[in-house]
C-alpha cells in the first residue's frame, strides 16, 4: 500500500547550495494488516521455537558471551571496518597489535556498548536516555570519539555524497531533532496494541531515518532492535541479531527504507524485517543446538579419560565461556599451576579440541576451533 511521502521537507538555503531536510511524521502509520500477516505469524512462531531452545540451555550466558560477540562484528562491517570474528577473539585474548587495531578497538567497543545497555535494562526503560549512554560507550575511545559521543547532533548531517547538496538523504535539521525524537520516545514507551515484531520494525525505521548523531547511528539503531525486544520481554535472553541479514541483504535494507519514506509503502519494509526475524531465530536456533551437540560430545570424551578428567573438564569449561585463551589466561581463571595448566591443554589438544591458534606475532594462544566455526560465519 502507497500512501506517499511520510515525512515533511523542509528547503535550506546554503550559501550557492540548496537542500532539503527530511522530518518524518510520528508513528505509527496505518498498516494492512493482511499484507504482513504470513511473515507476522512466521516470524512469532520462530522467536517462541528460539525461546524454547534457550530455555533447555544449561548455561545461556556462555553461548551468549560469542553471540555478543558475532553480532558486533558483524554489525560494525556494515559500518565498513574490516577485521573478523577471529581478530576479535585473538584481541581479546591478547590485546595484540597483529590485527588491524583501529578496527578491532571498535568491534571492541561495540561488545561494551551491547554489553551496557543489556545491563542498564535492569534499571532503566529503552529511552533517549538509554540510547545516550549506549552511544557514547560505543564512541569513546574509537575513531568517533569527536563526533559528541552520548550526545545528539547540533549540526547538519546527512547520507551518501559529500555534502548536503549532492546527498543521497539529508535528514531532520538540528533546530527540528528534539521535536523528532520526543515523538519517536513517546511512542516507543507509549502501551499500544502493535504486535511487537511491527512496533519494532517502525522504530528501527524511524530512529535510521531520524538519525540522530554525528556517527554510530546504523550501530545504534541496530543495537536498539535486541535492546527492546529484550526490554518487552519478548527475548528471553537476547541471542536475535539482525545485523547478518542487514549485510547479506544491505542494497535491499537501504531501499526499502527510502520507499517507506517517499512512499509509505511499509508492508514492503515490515515484511521485509520480519523476514529477517525469521531467518536470524532459524539460524540461532539450530546453531545453538549443534553447539550443545558439540559440548555434549566434548565433554563425554573428556570423561573417558580417566583421573585427568577433572582438570582437563574444568580448563574446557573455560575454553566454552572464552574460546581463545592463552596459558597464563587458563591459570589465573582456574587457579592451576602452569604444569597443570599445560598438560590438561595438551589433553585437550591431543582429543582434538582444542588447537594452537597460528599467529607468530603474538603470545601462544589456544582456540575451541569448533565452537568458534559454528559461530564465524
Amino acid at each position: 500500500m502507497k500512501r506517499g511521502i511520510q515525512g515533511s521537507l523542509t528547503r535550506i538555503n546554503s550559501g550557492k547550495e540548496q537542500f532539503s531536510t527530511y522530518f518524518p511524521y510520528p508513528l505509527p502509520p496505518e498498516i494492512n494488516y493482511p499484507e504482513i500477516g504470513k511473515w507476522l505469524e512466521r516470524a512469532n512462531t520462530a522467536i517462541g521455537e528460539l525461546n524454547g531452545v534457550i530455555e533447555a540451555l544449561p548455561d545461556s550466558d556462555i553461548i551468549n558471551y560469542m553471540y555478543m560477540r558475532k553480532e558486533a562484528v558483524l554489525s560494525s562491517q556494515i559500518e565498513g571496518t574490516q577485521s573478523t570474528f577471529d581478530d576479535l577473539l585473538r584481541y581479546e585474548a591478547s590485546q595484540t597489535i597483529s590485527v588491524p587495531i583501529r578496527d578491532v578497538v571498535e568491534i571492541s567497543s561495540y561488545v561494551k556498548a551491547l554489553d551496557s545497555g543489556l545491563e542498564r535494562l535492569h534499571t532503566l526503560p529503552v529511552s533517549l536516555r538509554l540510547i545516550r549512554e549506549v552511544h557514547e560507550v560505543l564512541l569513546t575511545g574509537t575513531r568517533g570519539s569527536d563526533k559528541m559521543p552520548g550526545e545528539f547532533r547540533r549540526s547538519q548531517n546527512w547520507i551518501g555524497g559529500t555534502r548536503p547538496a549532492n546527498a543521497h538523504f539529508v535528514p531532520v535539521g538540528p533546530d527540528q531533532i528534539s521535536e523528532a525524537l520526543d515523538s519517536f520516545e513517546k511512542f516507543m514507551a507509549h502501551d499500544d496494541d502493535l504486535p511487537l515484531l511491527v512496533k519494532t520494525a517502525m522504530l528501527h525505521y524511524q530512529f535510521e531515518t531520524i538519525h540522530a548523531f554525528l556517527d554510530g547511528n546504523g550501530r545504534v539503531g541496530r543495537l536498539l532492535i535486541t535492546l527492546y525486544l529484550t526490554a518487552q520481554g519478548f527475548l528471553h535472553t537476547p541471542y536475535l541479531y539482525l545485523s547478518l541479514f542487514f549485510k547479506n541483504h544491505r542494497s535491499l535494507y537501504y531501499e526499502y527504507l527510502d520507499i517507506v519514506r517517499f512512499t509509505g509503502d511499509w508492508e514492503l519494509w515490515i515484511n521485509f524485517f520480519l523476514e529477517g526475524i525469521v531467518e536470524t531465530a532459524e539460524d540461532a536456533k539450530n546453531t545453538l543446538k549443534q553447539i550443545q551437540e558439540l559440548f555434549k560430545k566434548d565433554t563425554e570424551a573428556v570423561n573417558k579419560i580417566g583421573r585427568a578428567r577433572i582438570s582437563a573438564t574444568l580448563v574446557l569449561e573455560q575454553f566454552k565461556q572464552k574460546p581463545v585463551l592463552s596459558i597464563s589466561e587458563v591459570m589465573s581463571r582456574t587457579g592451576y599451576s602452569r604444569p597443570t595448566a599445560i598438560s590438561a591443554v595438551n589433553r585437550l589438544r591431543k582429543l582434538e579440541i582444542l588447537s594452537v591458534l597460528k599467529d607468530k606475532k603474538t603470545i601462544q594462544l589456544y582456540v575451541y576451533e569448533q565452537f568458534v566455526g559454528m559461530l564465524r560465519s
